[in-house]
């Protein structure tokens, strides 16, 4: 229960919860624009 506490709490508790986040969202975001990439490439080979 004190790592909860912590994680909330405190100031490097809330900059984990950030980068934690920000982590997360650069992978979503960078799995979505290779996919985007890929399709474009294989409409372009004609595929």
């Amino acid at each position: 229960m004190k790592m909860l506490t912590d994680l909330f709490s405190t100031d490097y508790g809330l900059m984990s919860l950030g980068v934690i986040a920000f982590m997360l969202g650069m992978a979503v975001w960078f799995g979505a624009f290779f996919k985007r990439k890929m399709a474009e490439d294989a409409r372009k080979a004609g595929r």
